[in-house]
């Protein structure tokens, strides 16, 4: 038995919302196409084709759906999609699992009894504070989106959709942990993900635009945050509340069971396969550049795409190791991490100060212990 997953954007990077941050706006700019609108009826068949050519007997399946904002598409888009996949895994006695990321906007009463139906788990993309949220995660009219995305949360919470959020992490909200942690109380929130707020591809190296000055997390900020939210989180799990925090459970996991849930954390890139609406398939949702992609999944298979020369140039690029990585302590528990990332958790362009460090310094092992006696099956 194996297991496949894929990312796909069935609606390109169309969206409904200007967020002042977006990563996907930035790289899809520097592609040829920026766009490549709604996939057709007749690309998805056709992916699907070859994506189950590498389906197997009791093979496991994960299917996520980004954009962009994939409900852009359309509910009957999805309910297609879903009808025929599902059949493909039935004639394969495989088991597939749907997982949906969304800004909330265009949810009703469809999507949420579509998504408990198909045990979809979705994503509800929100800032941890209104100020912040509204500030950056504002609708093309320029109006912010708070109130909307609580009751899309409010929505799934009524027809009991599994759901988690991701937040944006920016240098800002990285100063409010206290908030953030109210927040979570405040809404009941089971699961959450920070995402650290990148730099552009396109502005890397050089001059950040004046509306993102404020939202590029330095790494500094980065350790501030998990240090303050940790303390914060800790003091809730000794009163038997857990809250999944995704930064916390990874790094337990890799330190106690040698799970690399952290992308790049073993030292090399992985493989993510992020499928454009067009069949266009790149290696990391990072990467979705014209440089970068591996071929169209409606002409090839992920295994043929996987052996791409493209592919394998992107698994070995050297990544080096930066004179502040040399004598560190976690160095082979680290690998200096995701290359993406490395400007905002890691040691920065400077090279002098290390986020992750800092937080393994002052946490790693209060963390390891909580864990351990919390949830002894981490042993």
């Amino acid at each position: 038995m194996k297991q496949l997953s894929l990312l796909i954007k069935p609606a390109s990077s169309l969206c409904n919302l200007r967020c002042k941050y977006c990563f996907y706006a930035d790289i899809s700019s520097m592609r040829h196409v920026r766009s490549y609108g709604i996939m057709t009826e007749k690309t998805a068949a056709k992916l699907l084709e070859n994506l189950f050519k590498d389906v197997e007997d009791k093979d496991a399946l994960t299917i996520a759906f980004q954009g962009g904002e994939p409900a852009l598409a359309g509910l009957e888009w999805f309910q297609d999609f879903m009808g025929l996949a599902d059949a493909y895994c039935e004639n394969r006695n495989a088991a597939i699992q749907y997982a949906f990321q969304t800004n909330g906007i265009l949810l009703d009463e469809n999507w949420a009894l579509f998504f408990k139906q198909h045990q979809v788990l979705v994503g509800l993309s929100i800032d941890g504070s209104l100020r912040f949220h509204d500030r950056n995660r504002v609708d093309t009219e320029g109006h912010g989106t708070w109130e909307r995305l609580l009751r899309a949360k409010k929505l799934l919470e009524d027809y009991r959709v599994e759901y988690n959020m991701l937040c944006v992490l920016t240098n800002e909200l990285a100063d409010h942990a206290d908030k953030v942690w109210r927040f979570i109380l405040q809404e009941k929130i089971d699961f959450i993900q920070f995402i650290p707020c990148l730099e552009n591809l396109g502005t890397a190296g050089s001059a950040i635009p004046a509306n993102q000055r404020g939202n590029t997390l330095k790494p500094a900020r980065f350790a501030k945050f998990y240090m303050q939210l940790f303390t914060l989180w800790r003091q809730e799990l000794q009163t038997g509340h857990y809250v999944s925090i995704k930064f916390f459970d990874d790094t337990a996991n890799w330190f106690l069971k040698a799970i690399p849930s952290f992308c790049g954390i073993n030292g090399r890139c992985h493989t993510q396969y992020a499928v454009e609406a067009d069949g266009s398939v790149y290696p990391c949702d990072f990467y979705a550049l014209d440089s970068w992609n591996l071929g169209n999944l409606t002409e090839s298979t992920l295994s043929q795409l996987f052996e791409t020369e493209r592919n394998r140039s992107f698994l070995l690029e050297e990544r080096g190791t930066p004179s502040v990585c040399i004598n560190c302590k976690y160095l082979q528990a680290c690998h200096g991490g995701c290359k993406r990332m490395r400007n905002t958790m890691y040691y920065g362009e400077n090279g002098v100060v290390c986020g992750y460090k800092m937080f393994l310094d002052k946490c790693l092992e209060a963390l390891l212990e909580t864990v351990q006696n919390h949830f002894p099956q981490h042993d």
